[in-house]
């Protein structure tokens, strides 16, 4: 009798593998990783300790940290991007594609595997940024709802965030330039509501930094975190972030076969 022939690996456990290998590739660049999960600490505390004193956000927060701190989450995950760009950028560059294509794994596992692994880096470098807070006196009263609206909207963006991120890595053609294409998505907080209110900024500011991606975001978690009324803003923030992710899935498709022709 004929022994039936074991099924081949799906997609599912070809992005399970290749998650564990840009795990473990994360592990031997510890000093890329811990800068991207530092640098977001340390901008908190600058601004909380240093500029926090002369800004004025309004009488609705006790303080500076009450209001800075969803913005640094979002920064977070810019400075996260950079590495899944650089990463994938490096793959390209350095001929393991090849290898994996004559194993029979296409371009979509191998990039989702990064961005798996940019989720759980960006996951890590959140609760550090978090815990910082809570020691330096940020106090949040989300109710159950609003934690689980507010992991909701975080995490979309993550995602959205870290597969564009893998698109620019496969527009670049070296590691380097791939970390400058990132540097757009870290600058997006700071024209925003992230570190002082949108009406503080110069009237033809406004329109930009009202409707651009990260804004609608960082209000969401603001008003989930401290309870307070958000209107549409997480609606809208996972409107912009489901638009980005079918931008930057259809766009690494059509980048990831052209670099592989």
């Amino acid at each position: 009798m004929s022994e039936t022939a074991p099924a081949a690996p799906g997609l599912l456990t070809h992005a399970a593998v290749m998650t564990g290998r840009s795990l473990r590739i994360s592990r031997r660049n510890l000093d890329a990783v811990l800068t991207a999960m530092t640098l977001p600490v340390m901008m908190m505390l600058v601004f909380v300790y240093f500029f926090g004193g002369a800004i004025e956000t309004g009488t609705a927060y006790d303080s500076y940290v009450m209001y800075v701190v969803p913005g640094v989450l979002l920064l977070c995950v810019g400075f996260g991007s950079a590495n899944t760009a650089m990463a994938v950028s490096e793959d390209m560059k350095g001929g393991v594609i090849d290898r994996f294509r004559t194993l029979d794994v296409g371009g979509t596992p191998v990039l989702a595997g990064h961005v798996l692994a940019s989720t759980v880096r960006n996951l890590v470098s959140t609760t550090l940024v978090f815990g910082v807070a809570l020691a330096i006196g940020f106090r949040p009263a989300a109710t159950p709802g609003g934690w689980f609206a507010l992991a909701g909207v975080l995490l979309a963006y993550v995602v959205a965030l870290s597969w564009f991120a893998a698109a620019l890595g496969l527009l670049a053609r070296s590691p380097e330039a791939a970390g400058g294409f990132t540097f757009f998505m870290s600058f997006l907080p700071y024209p925003s509501s992230a570190f002082v209110p949108v009406d503080s900024m110069p009237g033809w500011l406004h329109g930009f930094a009202d409707h651009q991606p990260v804004t609608p975001a960082i209000e969401s978690l603001r008003g989930l975190l401290l309870d307070r009324p958000v209107g549409g803003a997480p609606w809208i923030a996972l409107a912009w972030a489901a638009g980005i992710l079918a931008v930057a899935i259809g766009l690494s498709g059509v980048l990831f076969r052209l670099r592989t022709r």
